[in-house]
């Protein structure tokens, strides 16, 4: 008799706190974007997705970025198949943290997990407000060829993508390429097992 349960992909985001991970997953699966910043500390759901074709569901566990949690947080990471990196364009330091800490927490717990890095609040990017607070420090929002850039020299990413969760742009799709990853990973049929850059 044919096998007919649904697949189960475990799927893990990790970031810095406020860098829209927990919006991330609320326009995804509740479409519905939160004004106010909760801080997470840990959550999890489940969601069917229909993804090339075949049906599955995704198992989704929003982290706590507080360095408060550093000690809990492993505890997310076992049995995941695709980690979500998540960073603000709208805070550069929040990318930088994304290379300089959250990648080695990652390696270190899922050595061979493929890592989609993401970067939301893509709708801020040309904010006048954004952009004159970040000039105060010499900074500027994260640009899409930087994004790229960091993204191709970091071990294990295999893509890099933006989105805003406000305006419910490219949100979709990044369910979507972690899905076909996870399904990759599991060893099943999946078009795109390749490094990419979806924006």
């Amino acid at each position: 008799m044919k096998d007919k349960r649904i697949p189960q992909y475990k799927l893990t985001v990790v970031g810095d706190g406020g860098s829209g991970k927990t919006s991330l997953l609320s326009v995804f699966t509740k479409d519905y974007f939160p004004e106010k910043h909760n801080p997470t500390v840990f959550d999890t759901m489940i969601v069917p997705i229909n993804c090339a074709g075949q049906q599955a569901q995704l198992e989704l566990w929003d982290t706590a970025g507080q360095e408060d949690y550093d000690r809990l947080r492993p505890m997310s990471y076992p049995d995941t198949h695709v980690i979500l990196l998540v960073f603000s364009i709208s805070n550069p330091d929040s990318l930088v943290n994304a290379v300089e800490k959250w990648l080695p927490e990652v390696h270190d717990h899922c050595p061979n997990v493929p890592i989609i890095l993401v970067g939301t609040k893509r709708d801020l990017r040309n904010d006048p407000k954004v952009i004159e607070k970040l000039a105060k420090s010499s900074q500027t929002p994260v640009t899409q060829a930087s994004a790229k850039g960091v993204s191709e020299g970091m071990k294990s990413v295999k893509a890099y993508m933006e989105c805003s969760s406000k305006q419910r742009e490219g949100v979709r799709e990044i369910f979507d390429i972690a899905t076909r990853f996870a399904m990759a990973q599991d060893g099943r049929k999946t078009c795109c097992t390749c490094s990419c850059t979806i924006v």
